[in-house]
C-alpha cells in the first residue's frame, strides 16, 4: 500500500525526494489501467478511474480496502505502548506435566520471554513450571474450565518458592470466553469468584483477567466481531469489578486483551490498532482522568483457524506474516503456533521454528525498532478508523442485547452469517488457501502427530476441503487433453489442481491431434474431464465427447469455460469448471459420480 493522492484532489501530486519522481493521481490510474486492459478486465472504453472500482477489496465486514492510501485520512490512532521487541510467548498446553515442563524450559532456554499456560482439572501446574524462573518469565494462565484452582495453585506455588511472580503474570480469568467457547463452566459462580481472584491478583503484582478475544476469532468471527466481542467483554469484567470495590484504573490495569493475527496483514495491523483505540474509548467514557496512562496490554497468537492439515509447512508463512503484522500492529507480547499445530500437538521442531520466528523479526529485520511503523499511512489509518467505527457499533448491539444477561445466541447467529460468508469465498476459491484449495499434492506424507484437544476449539477455513482430501476419490478423472502441450496446458493444470483439491487424482491423455490418439490413451474411467483452447473445442470437441460416450465415459466435464458461454459444446457435455466456479459442489459432485 502506498499513499498518494486523495481522488478528490486529482491535480495535485505528491512530493517526492526529486521532482522528476513525483506524479499525479491521474498517471498511476493511467498505468493501472494499461495494466488491467491488458489482463482484459478493463476495456478500452472504460475510464482510467475505474481501476480504484477494480482493485479495491472488501474485507469480511464489507469495509473497502482500496490499492492504495488516499490523502485526507484520519490522525494517526492511539499508538502502541510497547518500547523495542514484544514479549515472544509460547504456549505449553502439553497434559503430562513432565512433558509439558520439558517444553517450557526448552523454549525458555530458546529465547522465549513468557508462557501460556494450558491447564484443566488434571494439571499439576506446580509440575509444569518447575525450574521456571517466575520472577524474570511472566506466566499467563489458560484454564478455562477451572480458573480459580490454577490461580490458586500458581500464586501457592510462586510463595512456596518465595519467588515474586512477574509483574506481567495474569491468573487468566474469563468465564465470558468460556462461555461463548460453551466449555463446561458454571460461569456465574465463576464471574462471582472473579472479586477474590482480582483482590489476590492485586496484592501479588499481576493481572488476574484475560479477555480472550480468539473465543470468537476460533468460531470463525469476523475482525469486527473479535474487536466488538473483546470491548463488551473488557466493559462487563470493568463494571463488575468497580461495583465490588476497585478502582477503575486499578481494574483496567488488571485486565489484558488477546486477539487473533492473521496472514491478512493489513487488517491484522489495523485491528490491533483499533482495538487500542476503542479501549481508550471505553476509559475515557468510563471517567478514567486524563493523566492516568492504562494502555490496552494486547497478547496477538497466531490464527488457529487459518492452519492447514495438508501442506502444513505453508503454515511457517502464515505464521510469520501473521506475527510481523502483530509487531507492527503494536501487540505486546506474541505467540507463534508451530507450523505443525493443526496435526496434533507440535514437535521440538515445530516450536523451534515458532520461537525463531520472532527472534527473526525482532533481532535481524528490525520490525521493532520503530514505534508503531505503519502510522501516519493513509491506507492503514484509514482501515484502522473504519474497523474502529464497525467494532464500536458491533459492541454497542452486544451492550444492548446482554441488559440483564449474557445472551449469546444472536452474536452467535452474526457468527454463523460471517463463517457462511467465508466458506462461500473459500469455496469459489477467493479467499485461495495454498496447499489446500490451491496447489495442492495429492502426493504427500504427512507429518504424524499426537492428538490436541486445544485444534476442537477452532475449525480450520479449509476443513471442507481437507474432509475431501481425507478421504481420496477411489478412482480417477480421465483428463481428456486436447491437441499439443502448449495447446493444453493451462487448462489441464487448471483442472488437475481443481480436481486435487477434492481429493481426486487424474490421468492425463497427453499431447493429442485427433479422436483416436485420445481414445488410445482412454482407460474407461466413468469421469471424463475434456481441457483444450477454445479452437479445439470448436473443431473436435463434440466428437471427442461422443467418441468417449461410445468407450464407456459417463460423466463428460468441460475446462476452462462457463456454462454461461453459448459454445456448442454445451449441447453435448455434462458440468464444466472455469474461474469463480463454486469449487466445493463441483468437487462434490465429481466425487458423487466417480463413486
Amino acid at each position: 500500500m502506498t499513499d498518494v493522492d486523495g481522488p478528490a484532489d486529482a491535480a495535485t501530486s505528491l512530493a517526492l525526494a526529486q521532482p522528476e519522481d513525483s506524479h499525479s493521481k491521474a498517471e498511476w490510474e493511467a498505468a493501472a489501467a494499461a495494466v488491467l486492459r491488458k489482463t482484459r478486465k478493463m476495456t478500452d472504453a472504460d475510464p482510467d478511474a475505474l481501476v480504484w472500482d477494480k482493485l479495491t477489496h472488501a474485507t469480511l465486514d464489507g469495509i473497502a480496502i482500496p490499492p492504495l492510501g488516499v490523502a485526507g485520512a484520519p490522525e494517526p490512532a492511539v499508538r502502541p505502548s510497547r518500547v523495542g521487541g514484544w514479549d515472544i510467548r509460547a504456549l505449553v498446553s502439553h497434559s503430562e506435566a513432565k512433558l509439558a515442563n520439558e517444553e517450557a524450559l526448552v523454549d525458555l532456554d530458546g529465547g522465549v520471554t513468557s508462557l501460556w499456560v494450558a491447564a484443566d482439572e488434571t494439571t499439576d501446574v506446580a509440575a509444569v513450571l518447575a525450574g521456571v524462573l517466575l520472577d524474570l518469565a511472566p506466566v499467563v494462565l489458560d484454564a478455562p474450565t477451572v480458573p480459580t484452582e490454577a490461580a490458586r495453585a500458581l500464586l501457592a506455588y510462586a510463595d512456596e518458592r518465595g519467588l515474586d511472580l512477574h509483574p506481567d503474570s495474569n491468573l487468566g480469568a474469563d468465564p465470558l470466553g468460556a462461555m461463548l467457547r460453551e466449555l463446561p463452566l458454571a460461569v456465574d459462580e465463576a464471574v462471582a469468584e472473579l472479586r477474590d481472584l482480582a483482590a489476590q491478583a492485586k496484592a501479588a503484582g499481576v493481572r488476574a483477567i484475560v479477555v480472550d478475544a480468539t473465543a470468537a476469532h476460533d468460531l470463525g468471527a469476523s475482525d469486527v466481531q473479535e474487536l466488538a466481542w473483546s470491548v463488551a467483554v473488557g466493559v462487563a469484567y470493568l463494571r463488575w469489578l468497580t461495583d465490588h470495590g476497585f478502582d477503575l484504573a486499578d481494574a483496567a490495569d488488571l485486565i489484558e486483551f488477546r486477539y487473533a493475527a492473521t496472514d491478512e496483514q493489513f487488517p491484522t495491523i489495523a485491528k490491533l490498532r483499533a482495538a487500542r483505540q476503542l479501549w481508550a474509548s471505553v476509559l475515557q467514557h468510563s471517567g478514567l482522568p486524563a493523566d492516568v496512562d492504562v494502555a490496552q496490554r494486547q497478547h496477538a497468537v497466531t490464527s488457529r483457524p487459518m492452519l492447514s492439515k495438508y501442506d502444513p509447512y505453508v503454515n511457517m508463512l502464515r505464521g510469520t506474516v501473521a506475527a510481523f503484522a502483530a509487531g507492527v500492529g503494536g501487540a505486546d507480547a506474541i505467540t507463534v503456533l508451530p507450523f505443525d499445530a493443526a496435526l496434533g500437538r507440535p514437535e521440538a521442531f515445530g516450536r523451534r521454528i515458532a520461537r525463531n520466528v520472532s527472534h527473526l523479526l525482532i533481532d535481524e529485520s528490525h520490525v521493532a525498532a520503530v514505534a508503531d511503523p505503519a502510522g501516519g499511512a493513509y491506507a492503514v489509518e484509514q482501515l484502522t478508523a473504519d474497523l474502529a467505527a464497525a467494532g464500536w457499533a458491533a459492541f454497542q448491539e452486544l451492550e444492548e442485547e446482554w441488559e440483564g444477561g449474557h445472551d449469546l445466541t444472536p452474536f452467535r447467529e452474526r457468527i454463523a452469517a460471517a463463517v457462511a460468508e467465508r466458506e462461500r469465498q473459500v469455496a469459489r476459491r477467493r479467499r485461495p488457501l495454498t496447499g489446500v484449495t490451491e496447489f495442492p499434492n495429492l502426493a504427500e506424507v504427512l507429518p504424524v502427530r499426537d492428538a490436541d484437544p486445544l485444534n476442537d476449539r477452532a475449525a480450520r477455513y479449509g476443513a471442507s476441503f481437507e474432509a475431501m482430501r481425507d478421504e481420496p476419490a477411489a478412482r480417477p478423472v480421465f483428463l481428456a487433453t486436447l491437441g499439443t502441450v502448449a495447446q493444453h496446458t493451462a487448462r489441464a493444470t487448471f483442472a488437475s489442481n481443481l480436481f486435487a483439491a477434492g481429493g481426486i487424482a487424474v490421468e492425463v491423455a497427453g499431447p493429442t491431434a485427433g479422436v483416436d490418439e485420445l481414445l488410445a490413451s482412454y482407460a474407461g474411467q466413468p469421469v471424463v474431464c475434456l481441457a483444450g483452447n477454445d479452437v479445439a473445442y470448436a473443431e473436435w470437441g463434440a466428437a471427442a465427447v461422443e467418441a468417449l460416450r461410445g468407450a464407456g465415459a459417463q460423466h463428460v466435464i468441460i475446462a476452462g469455460v462457463s456454462t454461461s458461454s453459448t459454445t456448442d459444446i454445451f449441447e453435448v457435455v455434462d458440468d464444466s469448471c472455469a474461474l469463480g466456479v463454486d469449487a466445493l459442489a463441483f468437487l462434490t459432485a465429481t466425487r458423487e459420480k466417480l463413486s
